[in-house]
């Protein structure tokens, strides 16, 4: 693909990804193409469903959360990376909240999703936990998965209705990690 090409099709997922986030995503394809800067037909050309759209700004949240993993890590200290990506991991869940009416529709094209969920993120925090672990950071028994599932559980909570209480709730379980944790 031409580097614009790209470009224009990095800024479609972004601004879909912003229109989902505020008028959900049954949002007219109108309104994004035109924040986007694009014809509605280059859209379409894309994305000839909008299970089509909505699964490719999943799996491109995915992909960010999933690459800033390496980024962190390369530039932080273990624990601070791992904190850090639970919070930017809380961040893909809220989003994806907007994302999930659609997600569990029974629509096949988002059948792939799951697994590329954990393709792609699992690894990324097994490859951070386990740096913190080995680092005497964090303490050993704590379980990938688990973690994963706790901070969506944080963050789907019916008691999550505050600005940043979700982050809170997040940085509270981050530092819990510690506890117990045998220095190297």
């Amino acid at each position: 693909m031409r580097a614009d090409a790209q470009r224009n099709l990095d800024t479609l997922l972004r601004t879909a990804m912003a229109v989902f986030a505020t008028s959900g995503v049954d949002a007219p394809v109108r309104e994004i193409a035109e924040k986007a800067g694009v014809g509605v037909g280059t859209v379409y050309r894309h994305f000839p469903q909008r299970s089509d759209l909505i699964a490719a700004v999943f799996r491109r949240e995915i992909d960010a959360c999933a690459e800033a993993a390496v980024s962190l890590s390369a530039g932080h200290e273990p624990f601070e990376a791992l904190a850090n990506w639970m919070q930017r991991y809380a961040a893909f869940i809220a989003a994806k909240r907007g994302l999930a009416k659609a997600l569990h529709s029974g629509d096949p094209a988002f059948d792939s999703l799951p697994a590329y969920f954990d393709q792609r993120l699992r690894p990324a925090l097994r490859t951070l936990l386990d740096t913190a672990i080995a680092g005497g950071a964090v303490r050993a028994d704590v379980d990938a998965d688990e973690l994963l599932g706790a901070v969506a559980s944080l963050c789907m909570s019916a008691h999550n209705d505050g600005p940043g209480r979700a982050e809170r709730m997040v940085a509270l379980l981050v530092d819990g990690l510690r506890h117990g944790a045998k220095p190297s």
